[in-house]
């Protein structure tokens, strides 16, 4: 059945509202973004297209230079709307990557995180949730998030496995690049 496995040819990064004054708020903080980050390091190895949205930066501040200096500074959308493809600039910026896949990621779980992903699921776009690299301020919200998110048609995944769908097979230079950042862990 096409659209099982998570394909790099096919597959968009999305990273939401990781931000300076949103992430100290976040339950176990320090581990979602050692897994944002070993993504979005495996996204730039291996060509995957990257977008990140802040959501009102004027208050929540700009995406954490930790995960800002991994992605192409292009790749930032502001809005205000909580749900990413509410906001059109957003919409265009996606429409215009040409994938039928997202792998989601990002803060808060049970707000921006979830609505973004029910509209991408609304448009029958393949969404895959990286679990590990999404949270919110109490960890029931994350559940609770995650669990309506599969409802409605999301594949749950860790960052991992996205990674090593996105390789493919480890008789290659990517696998052999990749292979540190994939034992040193979060």
């Amino acid at each position: 059945m096409p659209g099982l496995l998570i394909e790099a040819a096919s597959s968009c990064l999305l990273a939401v509202d990781l931000q300076e004054r949103l992430a100290p708020a976040i339950a176990g903080r320090t581990a979602l973004l050692g897994k944002a980050r070993f993504l979005l390091q495996a996204a730039r190895r291996l060509a995957v297209p990257v977008l990140l949205t802040e959501q009102y930066p004027k208050g929540l501040g700009r995406t954490l230079p930790e995960i800002a200096e991994l992605a192409p500074q292009a790749a930032r959308i502001e809005k205000t709307a909580f749900s990413s493809w509410a906001e059109p600039a957003f919409r265009e910026r996606f429409r215009a990557l040409g994938r039928s896949q997202v792998v989601l990621m990002g803060t808060e779980a049970h707000v921006c995180v979830l609505q973004t992903g029910l509209g991408l699921i609304g448009e029958g776009l393949a969404l895959f949730v990286a679990a590990d690299a999404v949270g919110s301020r109490d960890p029931a919200d994350t559940r609770l998030a995650l669990r309506r998110l599969e409802r409605a048609g999301a594949t749950i995944v860790s960052a991992e496995m996205v990674v090593f769908e996105w390789l493919e097979r480890a008789a290659s230079e990517d696998f052999r690049d990749l292979l540190p950042l994939i034992k040193q862990g979060p």
